[in-house]
């Protein structure tokens, strides 16, 4: 089986994926698809939703040269997408124009209970039959595969053998990916990966639980780093990848040493010549 999804292809390996957030925007997708990262997030969540931009950003993610040299159709970095709904709103038409537009896979914010993720799981997948193995999830996904089968590579049968969820499905291509952002979600969190199959990761949200906690953005506060350690305590538990959304150099070692599967590290622009350059010539 070839496997299209890079991050699913690293997880599967058992060596850590890294990613980086990039708003969806076709400049974003030239730089992006360049870098030795195994996925992209492309933040919808806290920008503006635009389909039409994320399917052109897609349309840019895809690298002929790179296909031709390697035999691999898909794009070298895998695109997915952070939708703005929270799960509380059990959403479904923005994981649908997504996975339409291309995505390999959905973030989705704020899921705290079973069945906010029962409803995030199906939305990433197409309907089938009760009496078909792996129904559960019940598919909620509308049929459109067109844009998303040319971003992905493959002609549309072989789409829809892939377009499932990881690692429910074995030759699924599609990640689900919940944030844990709240208390409620860390009380519920064993129930929710008990009771429900398909989810491809678990990414923490230490921004807004460190809010709740009362303890805004400081991450290295007792109570907001003991959260976070119960988060992939659990996940651990449950053989599930864990995601960190903040990584920086500061603290790499620190979350390699706390056993996360994803590492999503931003995208550093450097002033360095110009610094340089203003330093030699005595304007600094």
């Amino acid at each position: 089986m070839t496997r299209l999804n890079q991050l699913i292809r690293t997880l599967e390996s058992g060596s850590k994926a890294f990613a980086t957030f990039a708003p969806a925007e076709p400049e974003a997708a030239l730089w992006v698809s360049a870098a030795r990262y195994d996925g992209v997030i492309y933040e919808m969540e806290h920008r503006p939703w635009d389909a039409v931009r994320l399917r052109d950003t897609l349309q840019y993610m895809v690298n002929a040269p790179r296909a031709i040299a390697t035999g691999l159709p898909s794009p070298a970095v895998t695109p997915i997408v952070r939708i703005p709904a929270n799960g509380g709103e059990m959403n479904q038409w923005l994981a649908k124009q997504a996975l339409d537009m291309g995505a390999f896979g959905i973030v989705w914010p704020h899921v705290s209970t079973a069945e906010q993720a029962y409803n995030a799981v199906s939305a990433c997948r197409y309907p089938r039959l009760k009496s078909v193995p792996g129904y559960e999830p019940a598919g909620l996904r509308g049929d459109s595969p067109g844009t998303a089968a040319r971003i992905w590579g493959v002609g549309t049968d072989e789409y829809y053998r892939k377009a499932d969820v990881w690692p429910l499905a074995p030759e699924g291509e599609i990640l689900v990916v919940l944030m844990i952002e709240d208390t409620l979600a860390i009380d519920n969190l064993d129930e929710i990966l008990s009771r429900v199959p398909g989810i491809g990761a678990v990414m923490i949200g230490e921004g807004d639980l460190s809010q709740e906690l009362g303890y805004p953005r400081q991450y290295e506060h007792p109570d907001v780093v003991r959260a976070m350690t119960e988060i992939v305590r659990i996940c651990k538990a449950h053989a599930v990848p864990v995601g960190h959304p903040h990584v920086g150099s500061k603290n790499l070692s620190a979350v390699l040493e706390a056993g996360y599967d994803i590492l999503v590290a931003g995208a550093v622009r450097s002033f360095g010549t110009l610094e340089r350059g203003l330093e030699m010539s005595n304007r600094l």
